[in-house]
Protein backbone atom coordinates (compact mmCIF):
# COMPACT_ATOMS: atom_id res chain seq x y z
CA UNK A 1 0.00 0.00 0.00
CA UNK A 2 1.51 3.31 -1.33
CA UNK A 3 1.51 6.40 1.20
CA UNK A 4 2.74 9.40 -1.25
CA UNK A 5 0.65 11.94 -2.17
CA UNK A 6 1.73 14.94 -3.73
CA UNK A 7 -0.06 18.55 -3.25
CA UNK A 8 0.13 21.24 -5.83
CA UNK A 9 -0.99 24.20 -4.23
CA UNK A 10 -0.51 28.63 -4.78
CA UNK A 11 -2.41 31.43 -5.05
CA UNK A 12 -5.52 31.42 -7.90
CA UNK A 13 -4.79 31.71 -11.40
CA UNK A 14 -0.87 29.97 -10.94
CA UNK A 15 -1.83 27.12 -13.16
CA UNK A 16 -2.30 24.79 -10.37
CA UNK A 17 -4.79 22.46 -12.69
CA UNK A 18 -3.08 22.08 -15.26
CA UNK A 19 0.10 20.90 -13.50
CA UNK A 20 -1.93 18.12 -11.47
CA UNK A 21 -3.70 16.81 -14.95
CA UNK A 22 0.26 16.88 -16.35
CA UNK A 23 1.71 14.90 -13.75
CA UNK A 24 -1.75 12.55 -12.90
CA UNK A 25 -1.21 11.39 -17.21
CA UNK A 26 2.42 10.93 -16.26
CA UNK A 27 2.33 9.02 -13.26
CA UNK A 28 -1.59 6.98 -13.34
CA UNK A 29 -2.67 9.27 -10.77
CA UNK A 30 -5.68 11.09 -9.73
CA UNK A 31 -6.79 14.35 -8.55
CA UNK A 32 -8.94 14.97 -5.35
CA UNK A 33 -9.77 18.51 -5.70
CA UNK A 34 -9.28 21.01 -2.79
CA UNK A 35 -10.84 24.13 -4.26
CA UNK A 36 -13.81 24.97 -2.50
CA UNK A 37 -15.59 26.52 -5.56
CA UNK A 38 -15.10 23.28 -7.36
CA UNK A 39 -17.10 21.30 -5.24
CA UNK A 40 -20.42 22.99 -6.93
CA UNK A 41 -21.92 21.30 -10.27
CA UNK A 42 -23.89 24.67 -10.83
CA UNK A 43 -20.79 27.00 -11.29
CA UNK A 44 -18.08 26.32 -13.91
CA UNK A 45 -16.98 29.68 -15.68
CA UNK A 46 -15.96 31.95 -13.10
CA UNK A 47 -14.60 29.05 -10.77
CA UNK A 48 -12.58 28.49 -13.95
CA UNK A 49 -13.22 24.80 -13.41
CA UNK A 50 -11.41 22.25 -15.92
CA UNK A 51 -13.83 21.14 -18.64
CA UNK A 52 -14.07 17.80 -19.88
CA UNK A 53 -11.81 18.14 -22.35
CA UNK A 54 -8.82 19.95 -20.01
CA UNK A 55 -9.98 16.49 -17.60
CA UNK A 56 -9.54 13.98 -20.71
CA UNK A 57 -9.03 10.58 -18.78
CA UNK A 58 -8.20 11.56 -15.70
CA UNK A 59 -9.83 10.65 -12.94
CA UNK A 60 -10.92 13.38 -10.45
CA UNK A 61 -12.28 13.73 -6.96
CA UNK A 62 -14.49 16.35 -5.09
CA UNK A 63 -15.42 18.07 -8.04
CA UNK A 64 -19.29 18.61 -8.78
CA UNK A 65 -20.18 16.92 -5.39
CA UNK A 66 -22.60 19.16 -4.33
CA UNK A 67 -24.91 22.54 -4.64
CA UNK A 68 -24.96 25.84 -4.01
CA UNK A 69 -27.73 25.87 -1.94
CA UNK A 70 -26.27 23.65 0.59
CA UNK A 71 -22.82 25.20 0.96
CA UNK A 72 -19.84 22.56 2.30
CA UNK A 73 -17.32 23.71 5.24
CA UNK A 74 -14.02 22.29 5.57
CA UNK A 75 -15.15 19.93 8.38
CA UNK A 76 -17.54 18.19 5.42
CA UNK A 77 -14.90 18.44 3.17
CA UNK A 78 -12.38 16.23 5.15
CA UNK A 79 -15.09 13.77 6.27
CA UNK A 80 -15.80 13.23 2.62
CA UNK A 81 -12.19 13.14 1.57
CA UNK A 82 -10.77 11.09 4.25
CA UNK A 83 -12.42 7.83 2.71
CA UNK A 84 -11.15 8.60 -0.86
CA UNK A 85 -7.25 9.21 -0.47
CA UNK A 86 -7.23 5.69 1.84
CA UNK A 87 -8.73 4.05 -0.91
CA UNK A 88 -6.45 5.54 -3.83
CA UNK A 89 -3.81 4.62 -1.27
CA UNK A 90 -4.74 0.97 -0.89
CA UNK A 91 -4.79 0.62 -4.78
CA UNK A 92 -1.32 1.91 -4.50
CA UNK A 93 -2.77 5.35 -6.73
CA UNK A 94 -0.70 8.26 -7.04
CA UNK A 95 -3.04 10.97 -5.40
CA UNK A 96 -2.54 14.77 -6.54
CA UNK A 97 -4.11 17.10 -3.86
CA UNK A 98 -4.43 20.50 -6.15
CA UNK A 99 -6.26 23.13 -5.17
CA UNK A 100 -5.55 26.80 -3.41
CA UNK A 101 -8.30 26.85 -0.77
CA UNK A 102 -5.66 26.46 2.33
CA UNK A 103 -8.84 25.47 5.32
CA UNK A 104 -9.43 22.50 3.05
CA UNK A 105 -6.22 21.60 2.60
CA UNK A 106 -5.42 21.87 6.45
CA UNK A 107 -8.27 20.29 7.76
CA UNK A 108 -7.65 16.70 5.56
CA UNK A 109 -3.41 16.98 6.68
CA UNK A 110 -4.41 17.83 10.38
CA UNK A 111 -7.44 17.62 11.12
CA UNK A 112 -10.41 19.98 12.76
CA UNK A 113 -9.36 22.26 15.67
CA UNK A 114 -11.78 21.98 18.80
CA UNK A 115 -12.65 25.31 19.53
CA UNK A 116 -14.91 26.74 22.61
CA UNK A 117 -18.88 27.32 21.88
CA UNK A 118 -19.37 31.00 21.25
CA UNK A 119 -22.63 32.09 23.34
CA UNK A 120 -25.48 32.85 21.78
CA UNK A 121 -25.71 36.79 22.67
CA UNK A 122 -21.80 37.10 21.19
CA UNK A 123 -23.59 35.39 18.13
CA UNK A 124 -27.05 37.21 17.39
CA UNK A 125 -25.01 40.64 17.86
CA UNK A 126 -22.41 39.22 14.98
CA UNK A 127 -25.83 38.63 13.09
CA UNK A 128 -27.45 41.86 14.05
CA UNK A 129 -24.29 43.69 13.05
CA UNK A 130 -23.85 41.52 9.74
CA UNK A 131 -27.41 42.16 8.73
CA UNK A 132 -27.21 45.71 8.98
CA UNK A 133 -23.64 47.02 8.17
CA UNK A 134 -22.54 43.63 5.80
CA UNK A 135 -18.96 42.92 6.41
CA UNK A 136 -17.15 46.30 6.70
CA UNK A 137 -17.24 47.11 10.57
CA UNK A 138 -15.65 43.08 11.26
CA UNK A 139 -13.00 43.57 8.86
CA UNK A 140 -12.33 46.82 10.69
CA UNK A 141 -12.50 45.22 13.67
CA UNK A 142 -10.07 42.71 12.90
CA UNK A 143 -8.21 45.81 11.78
CA UNK A 144 -7.88 47.52 14.80
CA UNK A 145 -7.65 44.64 17.38
CA UNK A 146 -6.15 41.23 15.05
CA UNK A 147 -4.15 42.51 12.36
CA UNK A 148 -2.81 39.37 12.31
CA UNK A 149 -6.16 37.42 10.97
CA UNK A 150 -6.81 41.27 8.97
CA UNK A 151 -4.37 40.19 6.95
CA UNK A 152 -5.35 36.68 6.30
CA UNK A 153 -8.57 36.34 5.85
CA UNK A 154 -9.92 37.65 2.15
CA UNK A 155 -12.51 40.11 2.52
CA UNK A 156 -14.67 37.61 0.71
CA UNK A 157 -14.64 35.26 3.68
CA UNK A 158 -17.55 35.98 5.81
CA UNK A 159 -17.49 33.31 7.45
CA UNK A 160 -14.24 33.44 9.11
CA UNK A 161 -14.02 37.34 9.56
CA UNK A 162 -17.13 36.96 11.59
CA UNK A 163 -15.55 34.02 13.69
CA UNK A 164 -12.62 35.76 14.73
CA UNK A 165 -14.69 39.27 15.74
CA UNK A 166 -16.93 36.93 17.75
CA UNK A 167 -13.84 35.19 19.53
CA UNK A 168 -12.58 38.51 20.03
CA UNK A 169 -15.89 39.47 21.76
CA UNK A 170 -16.09 36.53 23.80
CA UNK A 171 -12.19 36.59 24.80
CA UNK A 172 -10.96 39.71 24.35
CA UNK A 173 -8.26 38.45 22.56
CA UNK A 174 -7.35 37.96 18.65
CA UNK A 175 -8.28 34.71 17.21
CA UNK A 176 -5.02 34.77 15.71
CA UNK A 177 -3.21 34.15 19.12
CA UNK A 178 -5.61 31.26 20.16
CA UNK A 179 -4.61 30.09 16.58
CA UNK A 180 -0.84 30.49 16.82
CA UNK A 181 -1.73 28.10 20.10
CA UNK A 182 -3.17 25.45 18.67
CA UNK A 183 -0.94 25.13 15.49
CA UNK A 184 1.80 24.32 18.11
CA UNK A 185 0.41 21.46 18.63
CA UNK A 186 -1.09 19.89 15.39
CA UNK A 187 1.64 17.87 14.13
CA UNK A 188 1.16 15.32 17.10
CA UNK A 189 -2.54 14.90 16.33
CA UNK A 190 -2.24 15.31 12.62
CA UNK A 191 -3.90 12.83 9.94
CA UNK A 192 -0.41 12.61 8.12
CA UNK A 193 1.08 11.15 11.55
CA UNK A 194 -1.69 8.87 12.30
CA UNK A 195 -2.13 7.53 8.47
CA UNK A 196 1.83 7.64 7.83
CA UNK A 197 1.63 9.68 4.71
CA UNK A 198 4.34 10.99 2.77
CA UNK A 199 3.65 14.42 1.70
CA UNK A 200 5.55 16.43 -1.14
CA UNK A 201 3.89 20.06 -1.50
CA UNK A 202 4.68 21.67 -4.76
CA UNK A 203 3.35 25.60 -4.63
CA UNK A 204 3.05 27.38 -8.01
CA UNK A 205 3.62 31.38 -7.53
CA UNK A 206 5.43 34.02 -9.61
CA UNK A 207 6.21 37.29 -9.36
CA UNK A 208 2.90 39.44 -8.95
CA UNK A 209 3.10 41.88 -11.76
CA UNK A 210 3.62 39.03 -13.78
CA UNK A 211 0.49 36.69 -11.94
CA UNK A 212 -1.49 40.02 -12.25
CA UNK A 213 -1.34 40.09 -16.54
CA UNK A 214 -2.30 36.22 -16.24
CA UNK A 215 -5.29 36.79 -13.77
CA UNK A 216 -6.27 39.79 -16.33
CA UNK A 217 -6.17 37.75 -19.10
CA UNK A 218 -8.54 34.99 -17.49
CA UNK A 219 -11.07 37.53 -16.23
CA UNK A 220 -11.54 38.37 -20.03
CA UNK A 221 -11.84 34.85 -20.91
CA UNK A 222 -14.00 33.84 -18.21
CA UNK A 223 -16.19 37.32 -20.08
CA UNK A 224 -15.17 35.66 -23.77
CA UNK A 225 -16.80 31.98 -22.69
CA UNK A 226 -20.19 33.41 -21.13
CA UNK A 227 -19.87 34.42 -17.52
CA UNK A 228 -23.03 36.95 -17.30
CA UNK A 229 -24.58 34.15 -19.34
CA UNK A 230 -24.39 31.47 -16.55
CA UNK A 231 -24.94 34.07 -14.04
CA UNK A 232 -28.29 35.04 -15.42
CA UNK A 233 -29.01 31.30 -15.91
CA UNK A 234 -28.29 30.90 -12.34
CA UNK A 235 -31.27 33.37 -11.82
CA UNK A 236 -33.20 31.65 -13.85
CA UNK A 237 -33.06 29.01 -11.82
CA UNK A 238 -34.54 30.48 -9.21
CA UNK A 239 -31.30 31.25 -7.15
CA UNK A 240 -31.20 34.45 -5.60
CA UNK A 241 -27.38 35.45 -5.47
CA UNK A 242 -26.64 35.48 -2.00
CA UNK A 243 -25.67 32.12 -1.49
CA UNK A 244 -22.44 31.64 -0.32
CA UNK A 245 -20.82 30.41 -3.48
CA UNK A 246 -22.74 32.93 -5.76
CA UNK A 247 -20.77 36.27 -3.19
CA UNK A 248 -17.62 34.53 -4.52
CA UNK A 249 -15.34 36.36 -6.84
CA UNK A 250 -16.80 36.72 -10.43
CA UNK A 251 -20.34 35.86 -9.53
CA UNK A 252 -20.72 38.59 -7.11
CA UNK A 253 -19.63 41.65 -9.21
CA UNK A 254 -21.31 39.51 -12.11
CA UNK A 255 -24.71 40.53 -10.01
CA UNK A 256 -23.67 43.31 -8.97
CA UNK A 257 -23.25 44.26 -12.88
CA UNK A 258 -27.26 43.16 -13.60
CA UNK A 259 -28.38 44.47 -11.36
CA UNK A 260 -27.12 47.68 -12.64
CA UNK A 261 -24.59 48.99 -9.67
CA UNK A 262 -21.42 47.99 -12.27
CA UNK A 263 -20.93 49.20 -15.99
CA UNK A 264 -19.14 46.34 -17.41
CA UNK A 265 -15.54 47.70 -17.44
CA UNK A 266 -16.21 48.41 -13.83
CA UNK A 267 -17.44 44.72 -13.17
CA UNK A 268 -14.48 43.40 -15.11
CA UNK A 269 -11.72 45.45 -12.79
CA UNK A 270 -13.16 44.84 -9.82
CA UNK A 271 -12.71 41.42 -10.45
CA UNK A 272 -9.59 41.55 -11.20
CA UNK A 273 -8.40 43.51 -8.06
CA UNK A 274 -10.53 41.05 -6.04
CA UNK A 275 -8.68 38.08 -7.31
CA UNK A 276 -5.44 39.99 -6.62
CA UNK A 277 -6.53 40.67 -3.46
CA UNK A 278 -7.38 37.10 -3.21
CA UNK A 279 -4.14 35.98 -3.90
CA UNK A 280 -2.14 37.81 -1.79
CA UNK A 281 -4.16 36.36 1.09
CA UNK A 282 -3.30 32.91 -0.26
CA UNK A 283 0.07 33.72 -0.17
CA UNK A 284 0.21 35.17 3.23
CA UNK A 285 -1.82 31.36 4.33
CA UNK A 286 0.54 29.20 2.53
CA UNK A 287 3.62 31.40 3.97
CA UNK A 288 4.20 29.02 7.00
CA UNK A 289 3.45 26.02 5.48
CA UNK A 290 6.14 23.49 4.21
CA UNK A 291 6.46 23.37 0.71
CA UNK A 292 8.93 23.79 -2.09
CA UNK A 293 8.57 26.63 -4.21
CA UNK A 294 8.30 26.80 -7.90
CA UNK A 295 7.73 29.22 -10.80
CA UNK A 296 4.51 27.17 -12.75
CA UNK A 297 6.11 28.75 -16.81
CA UNK A 298 10.19 28.45 -15.74
CA UNK A 299 10.58 25.36 -13.56
CA UNK A 300 8.98 22.80 -15.52
CA UNK A 301 11.64 20.90 -15.38
CA UNK A 302 12.91 21.02 -11.97
CA UNK A 303 8.88 20.17 -10.96
CA UNK A 304 9.11 17.20 -12.58
CA UNK A 305 12.57 16.23 -11.68
CA UNK A 306 12.14 16.69 -7.72
CA UNK A 307 8.80 14.94 -7.95
CA UNK A 308 10.82 11.73 -9.64
CA UNK A 309 13.24 12.21 -6.30
CA UNK A 310 10.63 11.76 -4.22
CA UNK A 311 8.83 8.66 -5.75
CA UNK A 312 11.83 7.28 -5.30
CA UNK A 313 12.80 8.00 -1.78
Amino acid sequence: MSSKICIISGPTASGKTGLSIELAKLYSGEVINFDSLLLYKEINIGTAKPTPLEIGNIKHHMIDIASISSPINASDYMKMTLPIIEELLSKDKMIFLSGGSGFYLQAVLYGMFDSKTTPKDILEKSEALFQTEGIKPFVDILKIHDPVSFERYHENDHYRIRRAVEHFWHNNSPFSTAREDMMENRDENSNIKKFGWDIHHIYLDLPKDEHFEIIQKRTTQMLEDGLIEEVKNLLRQGFKGDEKPLQSIGYKETIEYLNNHLTIDEMQERINISTRQLAKAQRTWFKKVDKIEYHPLEERDKIKSDFEQFLKN
